[in-house]
């Protein structure tokens, strides 16, 4: 069950329908969580116990660990993080580890055969697995105290709306929204449902209906041209942030209709100045919890530049292999990693560009931070190694790129085009959310908006395809 599917819709009504019929706070919390699991297990029911154990299991060490001494603590911590990531490891790398493993012994002349174990992901189990691992260290650095409900934790952890592929909410952010009563507003409702078709249109028109087609043909060229090359990167970025952040609008804008607030995760990403500013715009959740839970532990900035930027180069290659077991995906970190080291070493040299007028520098900065991101998602999308490297021999020959232009199809200049107003959007609006812009609008603009929003969700054909980030 996905949110851009009529199964949804049903669940979705029924649920405000049975969560807005009762008044006791208890009543509506055990309907929240039922529906959650319900939710989860429409996917694959055998999964669920998985995430029922997952959960009651940290809630219960978590309350061990809170009333123990220093010494004890530590191995309680130890414990909870070694079982989750023994978990996220079996079901999501252990093929990656052992075909890495028997590449190295191989060029030792050890071959160890293929072994291959077949696994079938849990859905979100990497964004459920920080839930946990997030509460459970601010526990052992007594940030507050374990709730003795294991309901409010088991709902903290599989709140439906953002059980699947985010926002990763910390239990700061929850704990009084689960605790103190809450409910359905008009007001709520209205804005709610207005983002959830907000995030709709952007997963529905935009990502399936204008890239996805385009950036899905280009990659699986076995020999691309250098325009297709900057085409489909183009369109992948496009539809990456489409596809992700059309999720999150709609998981923040069915909260909202529940009654619940879920922290923005994305802030007009392509708008950035600069690559910090960057992951302060992109997955928003995930960049502050590797910050909080890997980058500062590390050290941060606390023990010298060569510390720090090794620091950043470990949490941000960390950060791509969460995303998926592939080199791919540690290449697109470790990217990251080298860009946000290349700009604290810039930031050393503004002096000597006093010279230089400050809007040259901020619309230089803006354009080399949007080339270098595109280009990172190369290595995001590529099947392998070999693709994302002769992409980039394409994107780098520019002359042929140029001349190959007025030679492409009208479905691929659409793509490009859609992308350039994607682009304009984010730094027309670029501290301004979705929420903001709705609560602005007068009344009559806003069932236009709606009107527009429900005809093209429901005249752009295809089928109803997964969200990307649900396979991380």
């Amino acid at each position: 069950m996905q949110f851009d599917s009529l199964t949804f819709v049903v669940f979705f009504a029924i649920v405000l329908l049975a969560y807005n019929y009762f008044s006791s706070w208890q009543h509506k919390k055990n309907i929240l969580l039922l529906s959650s699991y319900l939710f989860y297990s429409a996917w694959n029911p055998l999964f669920l116990p998985l995430l029922i154990f997952s959960s009651t299991i940290d809630w219960w060490l978590a309350k061990k660990m809170s009333k123990s001494e220093k010494g004890k603590r530590k191995l309680y911590l130890i414990s909870i993080v070694f079982i989750n990531l023994s978990i996220l490891f079996y079901f999501k790398y252990i093929n990656f580890f052992l075909d890495a493993l028997n590449d190295i012994l191989s060029g030792f002349g050890f071959v160890l055969g293929k072994y291959e174990f077949n696994i079938i992901l849990p859905l979100g189990i990497s964004f459920y697995t920080f839930h946990s691992l997030s509460y459970c260290i601010d526990i052992y650095r007594k940030k507050f105290e374990p709730t003795q409900n294991w309901r409010d934790y088991s709902l903290y952890v599989a709140f439906f709306p953002q059980l699947v592929a985010g926002p990763i909410v910390r239990w700061t952010q929850m704990r009084e929204q689960i605790e103190q009563p809450r409910r359905s507003s008009a007001e709520g409702l209205g804005v709610g449902l207005t983002l959830l078709l907000l995030g709709l249109f952007e997963k529905v028109v935009l990502a399936d209906g204008v890239f996805a087609p385009v950036a899905n043909q280009i990659f699986a060229e076995n020999n691309v041209s250098s325009v297709h090359a900057w085409i489909g990167t183009a369109a992948f970025t496009g539809q990456i942030f489409c596809d992700f952040a059309g999720y999150s609008t709609c998981a923040i804008g069915a909260a909202l209709c529940l009654g619940f607030r879920l922290p923005i995760n994305f802030r007009n990403p392509y708008s950035a100045v600069g690559f910090a500013d960057f992951w302060q715009r992109w997955h928003i959740s995930l960049s502050t919890w590797l910050r909080d839970y890997l980058y500062i532990p590390l050290g941060g900035n606390r023990k010298g530049t060569l510390f720090t930027y090794r620091n950043l180069l470990l949490t941000m290659l960390i950060g791509g292999l969460w995303h998926g077991a592939a080199w791919t995906f540690i290449i697109w970190g470790g990217l990251h990693g080298a860009y946000l080291i290349f700009e604290r070493f810039m930031k050393k040299t503004t002096k000597y560009l006093h010279f230089v007028p400050y809007l040259v520098i901020v619309v230089f900065s803006w354009f080399f931070t949007l080339l270098a991101i595109m280009y990172a998602w190369v290595w995001f999308r590529a099947e392998s190694v070999t693709q994302a490297a002769s992409f980039t021999l394409k994107l780098i020959d520019l002359n042929a790129a140029v001349s190959g232009f007025s030679m492409i199809s009208a479905q691929y200049k659409t793509s490009l085009y859609v992308f350039f107003i994607i682009v304009f959007i984010h730094l027309l609006f670029k501290n301004i959310s979705f929420e903001e812009l709705i609560k602005k609008l007068n009344p009559i603009f806003l069932i236009i908006l709606i009107s527009f929003l429900m005809v093209f969700i429901s005249l752009t054909p295809g089928g109803s395809n997964a969200f990307i980030y649900f396979q991380f």
